[in-house]
C-alpha cells in the first residue's frame, strides 16, 4: 500500500489547485505506464515528481501539457479541463523539456522573437517582451550571438525565457538541469524560486534528489505506474526508519557508562559512539537528553541523523536506477 501524507492547511490543501489529476491512466498496448495517478498541486508552489527511469514521469508531463492524451482520468490545469478545453490549457502553460527547444542556428534574440510570433504578439510587444526577458535572465550581452555558442546553462536560461513569453501561470520543467554544472544548476534554482515568488506554479521532474529537497513544496515518488508516496521532503523522510541520535565520547569510561545506561543503543567501541533510534522530532531529542541527564552522562558530541531523500527513494522504489548519491532519474 502506498505511503500517503495529506497536505495541511498551511500547505495549501484548501486552495484551488493549479494542477489536479484524479484516476490518471495511460497504457501503450499491453504495458500500463500510469495506473491511477492522483495529484493536487496548489497554485504558486513547486511540485516535484521523482521516480526511476521508465516510471512514467515524462508521460505525466506530456499528458498534462496536452502533448499526448490520457486513456482515463479527470485532469485539470489552471481550472481548465484537458479533455474539453485543451486550447485554454495550452494558453495557460509553458513547457521546458529534457532537451532544449532553442534553435542554435539563430541568435538568442531571434529565438525570443520567434516565440513572440508564435504567441501572436505584435512586433513592438514581441521586441519589448524579448528585451525584458533577456535582461531578466542575464542574456542581454549574448542576445545577438548564435545560440549555438551558448553554454549549457545559458541555453537552459534561454529555454525558460522563451517559455515565459506567453506569460504562463503553470510551467512544466522536465529535468531542466540535466547535464548542467553545479554553478549553472544553482542559477537555475534561483530562477525557479523567482518564478514561484511571482505566483507561477512549477511542476518539476528531476534526476537530482537535492534539487527536489531544495525547491519543492511537495514531492511525489512515482514507481511502477503509481504514486508510492507524496508529502513534503521532511514528511517523506520521516516515513523511512533509520533516524537516530549519535553520541560521541572522548573519555572511554564515560562511553562505557553511557553504554550501560543506554543498553538498547548500538555501539561502536572503536569510535566510542552510540546510536539511539530516533524519528528526529524535538520530543524524541528531549527524551534522549533527559535520559542522559538522569544518568549523569555528558557526551562530547551529539548529532541528529534523519533519513534523506536517497533513503526514501531506495525504500520506495527498491533502489532501482540510482546512478549516484546525488542523482536519480
Amino acid at each position: 500500500m502506498p505511503y500517503s501524507v495529506m497536505p495541511t492547511p498551511s500547505q495549501g490543501g484548501s486552495r484551488s489547485p493549479a494542477v489536479s489529476a484524479v484516476g490518471l491512466h495511460k497504457s501503450y498496448g499491453d504495458k500500463t505506464v500510469l495506473n491511477g495517478i492522483d495529484l493536487r498541486i496548489p497554485a504558486g508552489s513547486v511540485f516535484a515528481l521523482l521516480g526511476p527511469n521508465g516510471a512514467g514521469k515524462t508521460t505525466v508531463v506530456k499528458i498534462l501539457s496536452t502533448l499526448i492524451t490520457a486513456d482515463a482520468g479527470d485532469l485539470r490545469v489552471d481550472g481548465h479541463d484537458l479533455a474539453t478545453d485543451p486550447h485554454a490549457v495550452r494558453a495557460a502553460i509553458g513547457v521546458t523539456g529534457q532537451f532544449s527547444a532553442v534553435d542554435g542556428l539563430i541568435t538568442g534574440e531571434e529565438n525570443m522573437l520567434l516565440m513572440a510570433d508564435l504567441h501572436h504578439l505584435t512586433r513592438d510587444e514581441g521586441r519589448r517582451t524579448a528585451a525584458e526577458l533577456l535582461e531578466r535572465f542575464d542574456l542581454t550581452d549574448a542576445a545577438e550571438k548564435p545560440a549555438s555558442t551558448y553554454s549549457g546553462g545559458m541555453r537552459r536560461r534561454l529555454d525558460i525565457a522563451m517559455t515565459l513569453v506567453g506569460d504562463p501561470r503553470v510551467i512544466f520543467l522536465d529535468e531542466p538541469t540535466t547535464g548542467l554544472d553545479p554553478r549553472s544548476r544553482h542559477s537555475m534554482w534561483r530562477i525557479i524560486r523567482e518564478l514561484v515568488s511571482g505566483g507561477v506554479t512549477v511542476f518539476l521532474t528531476t534526476q537530482y534528489l537535492e534539487e527536489a529537497d531544495q525547491l519543492a513544496d511537495r514531492i511525489a515518488v512515482l514507481d511502477d505506474g503509481r504514486i508510492a508516496a507524496e508529502g513534503t521532503a521532511e514528511e517523506l523522510k520521516r516515513l523511512i526508519p533509520g533516524g537516530h541520535v549519535r553520541l560521541r565520547f572522548s573519555d572511554p569510561s564515560a562511553y562505557r557508562s553511557a553504554a550501560l545506561a543506554l543498553r538498547e543503543a548500538p555501539r561502536d567501541d572503536d569510535a566510542l559512539t552510540l546510536r539511539i533510534p530516533s524519528d528526529g522530532t524535538q520530543r524524541a531529542l528531549r527524551s534522549v537528553l533527559e535520559r542522559l541527564d538522569a544518568a549523569g552522562i555528558e557526551a562530547d558530541e551529539l548529532t541528529v541523523h534523519t533519513p534523506d531523500l536517497d533513503d526514501v527513494f531506495f525504500a520506495l522504489t527498491g533502489g532501482t536506477d540510482l546512478p549516484s548519491k546525488e542523482a536519480v532519474r
